[in-house]
C-alpha cells in the first residue's frame, strides 16, 4: 500500500507543465512520463510551432486573419473580433412587461445566476469591436477599449489592417500607449487603405506628449481626437507648431479635438500661432481646459486682420521674389539677350496690367477695358491701384521709370509684380479648378475650400507702416466651453464676430471662406446675461448651419 500511495504522489510532479488529462493517461498506462515529455513541451509553447506569421497571406477578413496571426505568433489567449453593439433605442416599459421580470426575479435559478455573471464578465473581456458596412459587411471602424496594446499586437495589426479596403477610423481608448508604441502605430497608418482618415487616441497620456507626430506633413489623418491625454502648454506648443510654422503647414487635418486637457493661456497662444498660417483646419475644440482671458484674446486675434511680425514680413518678401523669378522664367521673353532687360520688364508689366484689367472687366463691365488700358499706358497705372495692392509705394515708380532704377529698387519693383498676379489671378482660377468638400461630422456641414495658397501671399493692407493680413476665415467651428474666460476675453471675440459678420455680408455672392459658423463660449466665468455675450449670440444665430439650411434649400430649388 505504501508503494501504491507513493506512485500517485510522484506522478503529478513530472507532467506538471502539461494538462490534467495527460497526467491521467500516465497513471493508466504507467509509463512514468517517458512518453509524455515530448508531447507536453510542444502544445503550451507556441513559439516552436513550424508555422511562420510572415508566410500567412491575409484574406481581408479581420476576424480570421487576426486569430490566425495571433496563433502563429504564440498567443494562446487573445482578444476576439466582435461586432460593435448598437445603442438601444429609448425603452418605455409597459405594464405587461414590467410584471413578468418581477415574477422571474423572485425565483432565480443557479444556471441563470451563473449565466448573468458570465455575461457581465464577458462584457469586460478584451475585444476588438468593429463596425461594418450595412450592405457589403466590410470593416468600417475599429474600436479598442480598456486593454493594453503591445508592440507585438501592433505588428499583427500591420499585417491584417492593410487588406481592409473600406477602413475609415481607428479608435483607441485607454490602451496604455507609450512613445515607442505610438511611433509604431504612426508607421502603421500609411500602410492602411486611403479611406482611413479618422484617428482617436483618448485616455492615453504620454510623458513625452509626442502627439504632434500624428500631424506630420505626410500624415493621412483628417480627423484627430486627443481628449483626456493630460496635454499641457508644452504639448500644445508642439501641436501648434505641427499646425503651421513659417516654412511648413499641415494641409490634411480638418478637425482637432483637444477637450478635457490641461491647456492654459500659454498653450492657447501656441495654438493661435498655429492658426495664423494654417488654412486647412475647420473644426477645433478646446473645451474643458484652463484657458483664461489672455489665451482667449490670442485666439480671437487670429480670426480677424492681424499684424505680421518682422520674420513673417521677411518671409513674405522672399516668397514674392520667388514668384517673380518663376514668372520671368516662364515668360517667352526670358530667352532674349541681357540688353533687352527693360523691354522684358515693360512686357511683363503689360501682361500683369492686362490680366488685372481682364479680371476687373469680368466682374464689372466689358466696356471699360480700353479706358483702363489707355490709362495704364499714359499714367503708368497710377489710377488702377486698388486698396488690396497698396503693398508697395514702389509700384508706380517701377511702372513709370523702369530704366533708372537701382538694383535694390528694381528688386522691390519685381516683388510687387507677382503680388498683383497672385492676389487677383489665382482666386478665380483655383476656385474653378480644384474644390474640396469636407463633411463635418458634428455639424453635418460641407465646406468648400479652394486650393491652398500661402496666407503670406494674400492681399495685405498697410496701416501706419505695418502690414496686416485678412486673418483666418477658414476655421468654422470653435468650442471653448467650460474654460476660465471672463468678459475681458469676451470682448475680443465680440470684435472678431462683428468683423466676420460685416465681411460675410460684403462677400455674400461668393463661395469663399466667411469665418466662424459656430462659436461655443458657455459655462465660462461670465454671466449669461452679459451684453457682449448676448450680442455674440445674436450675430452668430443667422450664421449657424441649422438656420442657414432653409435659405440654401430655397436657392437650390
Amino acid at each position: 500500500m505504501s508503494g501504491e500511495a507513493s506512485t500517485p504522489g510522484a506522478s503529478p510532479r513530472a507532467p506538471r507543465p502539461g494538462t490534467q488529462k495527460s497526467s491521467g493517461t500516465v497513471t493508466k498506462k504507467g509509463d512514468r512520463g517517458a512518453k509524455e515529455k515530448p508531447v507536453l513541451v510542444l502544445p503550451p509553447v507556441g513559439e516552436e510551432e513550424p508555422k511562420n506569421p510572415e508566410e500567412y497571406q491575409c484574406t481581408g477578413v479581420l476576424e480570421t486573419d487576426f486569430a490566425e496571426l495571433c496563433t502563429r505568433s504564440g498567443y494562446t489567449d487573445f482578444p476576439k473580433v466582435v461586432t460593435r453593439p448598437r445603442p438601444h433605442p429609448a425603452f418605455v416599459p409597459s405594464a405587461s412587461m414590467s410584471e413578468k421580470p418581477a415574477q422571474d426575479d423572485q425565483r432565480p435559478s443557479a444556471s441563470c445566476s451563473l449565466n448573468s455573471l458570465e455575461s457581465k464578465y464577458v462584457f469586460f473581456r478584451p475585444t476588438i469591436q468593429v463596425e461594418l458596412e450595412p450592405e457589403d459587411k466590410w470593416v468600417k471602424e475599429i474600436y479598442i477599449r480598456g486593454w493594453r496594446v503591445e508592440e507585438r499586437i501592433l505588428g499583427i495589426f500591420s499585417k491584417c489592417l492593410p487588406p481592409l479596403s473600406q477602413l475609415q477610423a481607428i479608435n483607441l481608448w485607454k490602451v496604455g500607449l507609450t512613445d515607442k508604441t505610438l511611433s509604431t502605430f504612426i508607421a502603421l497608418l500609411p500602410l492602411c487603405a486611403p479611406t482611413l482618415r479618422k484617428v482617436s487616441l483618448e485616455g492615453n497620456p504620454l510623458p513625452e506628449q509626442s502627439y504632434h507626430k500624428l500631424m506630420a506633413a505626410d500624415s493621412p489623418i483628417a480627423h484627430l481626437s486627443l481628449r483626456n491625454n493630460n496635454i499641457d502648454d508644452h504639448g500644445a506648443q508642439l501641436l501648434g507648431q505641427a499646425l503651421s510654422t513659417l516654412r511648413s503647414c499641415n494641409r490634411t487635418l480638418v478637425s482637432l479635438n483637444l477637450a478635457f486637457n490641461h491647456i492654459g493661456d500659454a498653450g492657447a497662444g501656441y495654438i493661435a500661432d498655429g492658426l495664423r498660417l494654417n488654412r486647412a483646419l475647420l473644426w477645433l475644440s478646446l473645451a474643458h481646459n484652463r484657458i483664461q482671458d489672455q489665451g482667449a484674446l490670442k485666439l480671437a486675434e487670429v480670426l480677424r486682420p492681424f499684424e505680421l511680425t518682422h520674420t513673417e514680413v521677411v518671409e513674405r518678401r522672399r516668397l514674392l521674389l520667388e514668384k517673380g523669378t518663376q514668372e520671368r522664367s516662364r515668360s517667352p521673353s526670358s530667352s532674349r539677350p541681357g540688353d533687352s532687360k527693360t523691354d522684358r520688364e515693360k512686357n511683363l508689366l503689360l501682361q500683369v496690367n492686362s490680366a488685372a484689367l481682364a479680371e476687373k472687366t469680368d466682374k464689372t463691365q466689358t466696356t471699360k477695358t480700353p479706358k483702363g488700358l489707355s490709362k495704364k499706358k499714359e499714367k503708368s497705372g497710377g489710377e488702377s491701384v486698388r486698396k488690396e495692392e497698396k503693398s508697395g509705394s514702389g509700384q508706380s515708380p517701377t511702372q513709370g521709370t523702369p530704366k533708372k532704377e537701382d538694383p535694390t529698387k528694381s528688386g522691390k519693383g519685381k516683388v510687387t509684380i507677382p503680388e498683383q498676379k497672385t492676389s487677383k489671378g489665382k482666386g478665380p482660377k483655383t476656385g474653378n479648378k480644384e474644390k474640396r468638400s469636407f463633411l463635418l461630422e458634428s455639424e453635418q456641414l460641407v465646406a468648400e475650400a479652394t486650393e491652398t495658397v500661402n496666407p503670406l501671399l494674400e492681399p495685405v493692407e498697410h496701416r501706419d507702416g505695418k502690414v496686416f493680413v485678412p486673418g483666418n476665415k477658414v476655421l468654422l467651428h470653435l468650442n471653448l466651453l467650460r474654460n476660465r474666460i471672463t468678459e475681458v476675453g469676451l470682448e475680443g471675440f465680440l470684435a472678431t464676430v462683428q468683423y466676420q459678420a460685416q465681411f460675410s455680408k460684403s462677400k455674400s455672392p461668393s463661395k469663399g471662406p466667411v469665418g466662424l459658423l459656430r462659436l461655443s463660449l458657455a459655462k465660462n466665468c461670465f454671466s449669461p446675461q452679459c451684453p457682449a455675450y448676448a450680442t455674440i449670440q445674436e450675430l452668430m444665430l443667422p450664421r449657424a448651419p441649422a438656420t442657414k439650411a432653409k435659405p440654401r434649400e430655397e436657392e437650390t430649388t
